[in-house]
């Protein structure tokens, strides 16, 4: 049986900090592997068209984001999904098309702390364990109380995180402004953004 990570999100556009993430509870957590899967439309906010360059231009960046490193891959399984990406509906589909694997679900803290509001809570739970990365503002005590009464509440795995202030908000204004985002992303994914004009729309900038 395989143990296999899930790391869902936007990844708009996807930074170091998912990547940190990623290896770190993929070597705390003991996983093989862990799998990108960018949303299609995330289904408890709105993006504003001008900040997203589209689906399929984010599963694009991912995939630049990991090249090269044989522990991470992508997964196109939610942006070929029409329609908000619900986490339960894609854990379903990845047990269908690979029973063997034993999944492991990874957010953050403060991600984790709004399950109970979740479509299905508790089949997420069944489906797969819950990676949390610990951070100062979510402590464990906090959210094991928070989830407590949640079956499967007892397949919460913690890890530790370091403290990274990096969004991709904070990226995409700095495009928009103008500034640089090396260092913040993968190199290539820098490159991909300047090359197709990404997040300049608000300003005309570009960005370095």
């Amino acid at each position: 049986m395989t143990a296999l990570g899930i790391l869902g999100g936007t990844f708009n556009p996807p930074h170091l900090g998912h990547l940190v993430m990623a290896q770190e509870a993929l070597v705390q957590l003991g996983l093989e592997r862990v799998l990108l899967i960018p949303v299609h439309a995330p289904p408890h906010k709105d993006v504003r068209v001008e900040d997203d360059p589209g689906p399929r231009a984010r599963l694009e960046l991912c995939r630049l984001a990991v090249d090269g490193d044989e522990r991470l891959a992508v997964s196109d399984l939610e942006t070929s999904r029409p329609g908000p990406s619900f986490t339960v509906d894609t854990l379903r589909e990845l047990h269908a098309r690979e029973p063997e694997h034993d999944l492991t679900f990874i957010v953050g803290g403060d991600v984790a702390r709004g399950l109970p509001t979740w479509r299905e809570p508790d089949a997420v739970l069944g489906l797969a364990r819950l990676g949390v990365a610990e951070r100062a503002e979510v402590r464990r005590e906090q959210l094991s109380a928070r989830l407590r009464g949640l079956d499967g509440a007892d397949r919460i795995a913690f890890f530790d995180m370091p403290r990274m202030d990096i969004s991709s908000s904070g990226i995409r204004a700095r495009v928009a402004a103008g500034l640089p985002i090396r260092y913040l992303v993968p190199d290539a994914v820098a490159g991909a953004i300047a090359a197709a004009g990404y997040y300049r729309a608000a300003t005309g900038s570009r960005a370095g």
